[in-house]
């Protein structure tokens, strides 16, 4: 039997990407460009990309700086066939999966599609308000839309804020810039923004804020 395919018109994906340690070929800014046209080759189109940015290890002190960014995209198929794909993806790319919040080569984080909540609201305010040291050794059994700790991540919010800051949290009804602005001030300057691969300098067209790069390959 086939598995059920979502039917629902596309959603909005959000995808938060990071990594923090060189590859054999790649540096981690490299790497997560490396991620986005791996997914454009398996047929993701239309990627709207944030800029790239530096941020201190999280937890603090477990690792050299990340690199992370934002990507956004509509998807029609269902949440976990998307995750699997970001599995997939991170497999290619050297992804060895050990230890929680660990350093590591990339992470493809799903953060949200559309206003999907996931699997109930209960269950995500349960995983959101988790303690930081609960939750770096629990894992849910099962996979918990939107991100239960992206309200607490600048690292997260400050790319998203690039490419969807009027997101809105379908449990809370905040933005991804409320989100942000709520955030600790020194947290959010922690966080800066550096070049793509490729590039000289950080994007900040006026005209174009929202994409931190054109890939080839990738259309949008």
């Amino acid at each position: 039997m086939q598995p059920k395919r979502n039917t629902q018109p596309p959603a909005l994906a959000l995808i938060a990407l990071g990594a923090n340690l060189n590859t054999d070929t790649d540096s981690p800014a490299q790497t997560l460009k490396k991620s986005l046209l791996h997914l454009s080759e398996k047929g993701v189109s239309d990627i709207k990309t944030s800029r790239l940015f530096r941020t201190p290890a999280f937890p603090a002190g477990s690792g050299p700086d990340y690199v992370n960014a934002a990507a956004g995209f509509r998807w029609s198929d269902t949440p976990e066939a998307l995750l699997a794909l970001l599995h997939e993806v991170e497999t290619e790319l050297g992804r060895v999966r050990a230890e929680r919040w660990g350093a590591r080569v990339i992470d493809l984080d799903l953060v949200a599609l559309g206003d999907m909540l996931r699997p109930d609201a209960q269950t995500q305010a349960h995983w959101a308000a988790l303690p930081p040291e609960r939750a770096a050794q629990e894992l849910p059994d099962r996979l918990i839309l939107p991100h239960p700790r992206l309200a607490e991540r600048s690292f997260v919010l400050v790319p998203l804020a690039d490419i969807a800051p009027d997101w809105h949290h379908p449990a809370t009804g905040l933005d991804i810039a409320t989100m942000l602005a709520a955030r600790p001030a020194a947290e959010r300057a922690e966080i800066t923004p550096i070049p793509w691969a490729g590039q000289d300098a950080p994007a900040t067209s006026a005209q174009n804020p929202c994409s931190g790069l054109v890939f080839r390959g990738i259309r949008g």
